[in-house]
C-alpha cells in the first residue's frame, strides 16, 4: 500500500492569506496543518506521496526534510492552470501497483486510521470514511453518502437535498482494481475537482463502503472553521528568543514565534498565533493568527488573520482577514 496527501490546491475560500502559502502550511499551533496529517500517516511505515503544485512545491520541499516523504508537484501556478483533485490524483495513480490510501492534505481530525485500515483489510473494498456532522444544511456544501447497511449505494457531491448526514472527509482506501476505474473515470468525463465526483462514479462500479469515524473533524476552509481547528488544536509554546515585558499578560494557550517583541499593557491570548518577528505594543490579541513580522500597535484584534508584513495601529478588527504588507492606521 501507499499513501498519497492531496495538497495540490490553491483554497480560494482563504485569501489573501493563501494566495502566497499552501493552505496546509498554515500553522494550527506550534505545527501545521499538514504535520497533523503525516502523523497519521507515519504509524502505518508505507511510502508516502505528497501532491502538490508548482507554485508551493519548494515551500512542501523546505518542510519534508528529515521527513519519509516523495513530493510530486503537477505543472500548474494557478487556480485557472489547476488538473483538479480527482487528475492530480491518477497522475499519480496510474504509477501505483497497489493499495492506495489517499486523505486530504488540509484534514483536521482526532480519530485514528487505524481502525480505517483494519475495516479495510476486512473487506478489500473501497472504504471512505464518514462523519456525522448533524446537520442537514451544513451537510449540503460537502459529498454525502446514502447508505444501506454499511455499503455506500449513492453518494451525492454537494446535494440540494442530502439524503442523510454523513459526509465524506477526503479519506479512502482504494484497492489496486479501483485505480483502474479512477483512470476510466479521468479518461471519460469532464469532472476534474471533487474526488467525491469519483467515489459516485465508483459506487456505480463496485461495491463501495462507509466508515463512520466519532471525534472531533475539521475541514479547514474558511477562515471561521480555521480558526475554530486552531483553537482546538493549538498547544502552549513561547520561542525562548521572544522578548516578553513583566507589563504583558498572557493567557494559554498561545504561540509566540521567533524573535517577537511583546511591551506595554499587552494581553495575548487564549488560542492567539504570534509569528516570527512580529512586534506587538500595548494590544489585546486573543482567537487570531498574525503571521510574520507584523507590527501591531493599539489593537484590539480577536477572530482575525493577520498576514504578514502588515503595520495596524489605533483600531479594533473583529473576524477580519487582513492580506499581507497591509498599513492600517485608525483614527
Amino acid at each position: 500500500m501507499k499513501a498519497v496527501i492531496m495538497a495540490g490546491g490553491y483554497a480560494t475560500r482563504l485569501w489573501p492569506i493563501t494566495k502566497a502559502r499552501a493552505k496546509p502550511l498554515l500553522p494550527l499551533g506550534s505545527k501545521k496543518i499538514i504535520d497533523f496529517v503525516y502523523e497519521k500517516l507515519v504509524d502505518f511505515d508505507i511510502p508516502i506521496i505528497l501532491s502538490t503544485n508548482k507554485r508551493f512545491e519548494e515551500d512542501f520541499r523546505e518542510w519534508s526534510k528529515g521527513r519519509k516523504i516523495q513530493i510530486i508537484a503537477e505543472n500548474t501556478r494557478n487556480e485557472e492552470e489547476k488538473l483538479g483533485a480527482v487528475r492530480a490524483l491518477a497522475e499519480i495513480a496510474k504509477n501505483i501497483k497497489e493499495d492506495m490510501l489517499v486523505v486530504a492534505g488540509d484534514n483536521v481530525f482526532s480519530f485514528s486510521i487505524k481502525d480505517l485500515y483494519k475495516k479495510f483489510e476486512e473487506l478489500r473494498k473501497p472504504l471512505v470514511a464518514l462523519y456525522d456532522v448533524g446537520d442537514f444544511e451544513l451537510a449540503k456544501r460537502y459529498g454525502v453518502a446514502e447508505l444501506e447497511g454499511e455499503r455506500i449505494v449513492r453518494f451525492y457531491e454537494k446535494p440540494e437535498k442530502p439524503p442523510s448526514t454523513l459526509i465524506g472527509i477526503g479519506l479512502y482506501l482504494i484497492p489496486k482494481r479501483g485505480i483502474e476505474i479512477l483512470l476510466e473515470y479521468v479518461e471519460n468525463t469532464k469532472r476534474s475537482d471533487n474526488l467525491g465526483d469519483f467515489i459516485s462514479y465508483l459506487c456505480q462500479k463496485e461495491e463501495v463502503y462507509g466508515y463512520p469515524f466519532n471525534g472531533s473533524w475539521y475541514d479547514v476552509g474558511n477562515p471561521d472553521s480555521y480558526i475554530e481547528a486552531f483553537k482546538s488544536y493549538t498547544d502552549h509554546y513561547v520561542d525562548r528568543s521572544a522578548e516578553i515585558e513583566r507589563s504583558v499578560k498572557i493567557i494559554e494557550p498561545v504561540v509566540i514565534g521567533k524573535g517577537a517583541k511583546i511591551s506595554g499593557r499587552s494581553i495575548i491570548g487564549p488560542y492567539t498565533f504570534i509569528g516570527e518577528g512580529c512586534k506587538v505594543e500595548s494590544s489585546d490579541v486573543s482567537e487570531s493568527i498574525v503571521f510574520e513580522n507584523t507590527t501591531l500597535s493599539k489593537v484590539r484584534l480577536w477572530r482575525s488573520i493577520v498576514d504578514d508584513k502588515c503595520e495596524i495601529r489605533n483600531i479594533q478588527l473583529t473576524a477580519s482577514i487582513i492580506g499581507g504588507n497591509a498599513k492600517i492606521q485608525g483614527g
